[in-house]
């Protein structure tokens, strides 16, 4: 079979070099009236929901590819939640939780006894939720699970391996000035949701040193009950057998208290210039941003299908004007922010040598502006629908990606038919709709554009353009006894 198609393909390639060759071409205008079959219906398989009597919700799906399970439990609380005062500490429980054991096993035998079956239980923190997960060997499924369970409901959080944690912690906060693009993007956070707000702080010596080893024991007692928990699970595996182990395993488990959703209000810096001066770089990290709005809104789709033909790809006008046909931009784009459980931020970035960078900016400018007389016309509106709905199908191709998709789904509270119905509403987006969502969120004069670079090599004098406000990134020293690595 593989060998017969390979032959006719060989075949086909064949007869048309000989074509090529003879004279016989097809001209351009001809293979423009090939017809594109329309995409089939994508109906990805969806995975078994299970709500446990304790709250737990628990997601089966199938995949007998390969003899292999992985499992995750995503569980609500992060580090929007922590204090201000022990800012970064989802990122010491994050790591702690795994190396630091358990009651009966340290994170080093742990260790052995999984790569041994060349197995992993992991943890994580972020800023909405902390996570783990397991991944292992159909085979060897029982022994992981134990692991796994074990870490999930009686960590130790060893002392030693929470001051490793701390140390880690130390040394990116030593190092997060190197980087022109990450301060770019934490600075740009900040100037959307304000630099206090849970969305945009970030860690200093002090806040992890504030760091103890009860905050982390009183955090996972707080948080850590299936009431809060999402688990899902993938693999080769019989969904009813599963099931019936998931439930001996956890259903007894108290309920605990559930965790409510909490937005935090932003407050936004006001419109106009932000310079970040770095003297040892030639280019300008840019970044145009305001508040965004949420996957939630009706507006999504047209967002979608504006962003993607904005500035979303190679075809896209920011990539067309700014770096195809002006040459300015290492890399440009951008478009209208949508989150998950609060606004994202809309951001139009652009990547420049220094002395072009408020020629850039202008580009960009110009070219929001050009969208009142200009709209996003029906080719453009095609071509973003195609990429949207060709790129749909590759995100969702394997059963663990469209099992973490529904997770998240329950997590934020969507309708869990948003994939199924995704397609569909991307399709009915019109021309009409684009321009509406491009007038009502975008405007050049309410964006703060913040520029990361040497204003020295500028193309202007900052101050040529009215206020510019500077913002100061100097890491404060670190406590007595806290030395970073270098």
């Amino acid at each position: 079979m593989k060998r017969t198609l390979l032959s006719s393909v060989t075949s086909l390639i064949v007869a048309l070099l000989l074509l090529g060759c003879f004279g016989t071409s097809v001209s351009a205008q001809e293979w423009k009236q090939i017809p594109i079959p329309k995409l089939p219906e994508f109906k990805p398989p969806k995975p078994k929901r299970i709500q446990l009597s304790n709250g737990m919700v628990i997601f089966l799906q199938e995949d007998h590819e390969l003899p292999l399970i992985d499992g995750s439990a995503r569980i609500r609380g992060g580090e929007h939640r922590v204090p201000a005062a022990k800012a970064g500490m989802m990122d010491v429980y994050g790591e702690v939780w795994r190396t630091g054991g358990t009651k009966t096993e340290t994170g080093d035998q742990l260790d052995d006894f999984l790569e041994q079956r060349a197995a992993k239980v992991e943890t994580g923190g972020l800023g909405d939720s902390t996570t783990i997960g397991f991944s292992c060997l159909k085979e060897d499924f029982a022994d992981v699970f134990r692991v796994f369970d074990d870490v999930l409901r009686s960590p130790e959080f060893r002392a030693d391996k929470i001051e490793i944690a701390k140390k880690a912690g130390y040394d990116a906060i030593s190092r997060r000035n190197d980087e022109a693009g990450q301060i770019a993007g934490r600075e740009a956070a900040k100037l959307v949701y304000g630099k206090d707000s849970p969305y945009a702080r970030v860690p200093e010596y002090a806040t992890i040193a504030a760091i103890t080893r009860q905050d982390l024991i009183d955090w996972h007692a707080k948080y850590v009950h299936p009431s809060n928990i999402i688990f899902g699970i993938v693999g080769d595996f019989d969904t009813a057998q599963m099931e019936a182990k998931l439930r001996a395993a956890f259903e007894s488990w108290p309920a605990g208290t559930p965790v409510k959703n909490e937005v935090f209000a932003p407050h936004p810096a006001a419109p106009g210039y932000y310079l970040v001066e770095k003297t040892d770089v030639n280019q300008s990290n840019v970044q145009m941003v305001a508040l965004g709005t949420t996957k939630k809104n009706p507006d999504y789709y047209a967002i979608t299908v504006f962003n993607e033909a904005f500035g979303g790809g190679f075809s896209s006008r920011l990539f067309s004007d700014v770096r195809t046909t002006k040459g300015l931009a290492y890399a440009v784009g951008g478009g209208i922010g949508t989150g998950w459980d609060h606004d994202g931020m809309i951001r139009m970035m652009v990547m420049t040598k220094s002395p072009t960078t408020f020629e850039s900016i202008t580009a960009i400018d110009d070219d929001i502006a050009a969208l009142g007389k200009s709209p996003i016309s029906d080719s453009e509106i095609g071509h973003a629908k195609d990429a949207i709905l060709n790129g749909f199908v590759f995100r969702l191709d394997s059963p663990s990606k469209i099992l973490q998709e529904q997770m998240a789904y329950e997590f934020y509270g969507y309708p869990l038919d948003f994939l199924e119905t995704f397609q569909e509403k991307i399709g009915k987006v019109t021309k009409e709709d684009v321009a509406r969502v491009a007038a009502k969120y975008l405007h050049p004069d309410q964006l703060a554009v913040l520029v990361v670079g040497n204003a020295s090599e500028f193309d202007k004098a900052p101050a040529s353009l009215g206020a510019v406000h500077k913002i100061d990134i100097t890491i404060p020293a670190p406590l007595p006894g806290i030395v970073p690595q270098q």
